[in-house]
């Protein structure tokens, strides 16, 4: 292969993949063109379809006239026959056979209409079910599209912030740690004036019963019972 060849290979290559690319950016937006495209043309199958049964009705309609027809003009036919009037009746019998060849067209045209709705109304079925599917896969497709948005947005931020979030952690614990040697200080400065009062000493004191040390409420009944003995 010639390197011009090449190249022109090369630029359709180029251009497919721009062409799918621009496809897939608008899939979605493509998609739902697509189904509302074929919810119109499901509507004007439909309008055909009702516009073809309704001149099946009166196809129909037609042949019961011209079977009423046939049936008086047979009766015509015998009334002239009873009355010996042979000529009339063959006239009569003509017209019938007028009605008759009138009725077999339109029997043609019924059979034409009654299998060209069944074959609409299959045709109709078939793309409802299609249309149907095809919503819920776009469904689908939104729905996952959306969650995948939302979560690259949240990795793309927890990226974007991650030395913030350090910062912020780091300065988190720097708050702990100035609020720990806060409380430290403060119990240092209630243990010092503890000591400068002489109350931690008069606490030892107290615990080893020495120096000015409060009765207790045993020693205090055990001495009124002794001025009841006594």
């Amino acid at each position: 292969m010639s390197i011009l060849k090449k190249l022109f290979t090369a630029v359709r290559g180029g251009a497919r993949e721009a062409g799918e690319a621009i496809v897939d950016a608008n899939g979605i937006r493509i998609f739902e063109q697509e189904i509302a495209d074929a919810q119109n043309a499901l509507q004007r199958a439909k309008k055909s379809l009702t516009e073809v049964m309704a001149k099946e009705m009166q196809t129909k309609r037609k042949i019961s006239a011209l079977d009423a027809s046939i049936a008086e003009h047979e009766a015509y036919a015998g009334q002239a026959l009873e009355k010996g009037n042979e000529a009339l009746a063959l006239e009569i019998a003509e017209k019938i056979g007028d009605f008759e060849n009138e009725k077999a067209e339109h029997d043609q045209v019924l059979a034409g209409f009654s299998n060209h709705i069944v074959t609409l109304k299959q045709q109709v079925k078939d793309a409802e079910k299609s249309i149907k599917e095809n919503q819920r896969q776009l469904t689908m497709v939104k729905t996952t599209e959306s969650v995948q948005q939302a979560t690259m947005a949240v990795n793309s931020t927890l990226n974007t912030n991650s030395s913030s979030m350090t910062n912020a952690r780091q300065s988190l614990e720097r708050i702990k740690q100035r609020q720990q040697d806060r409380q430290d200080q403060l119990g240092a400065a209630k243990q010092l004036e503890a000591d400068t009062n002489g109350d931690d000493l008069k606490a030892k004191m107290a615990e080893a019963g020495i120096g000015d040390t409060s009765p207790k409420s045993a020693d205090i009944l055990a001495r009124i019972k002794a001025k009841q003995n006594g």
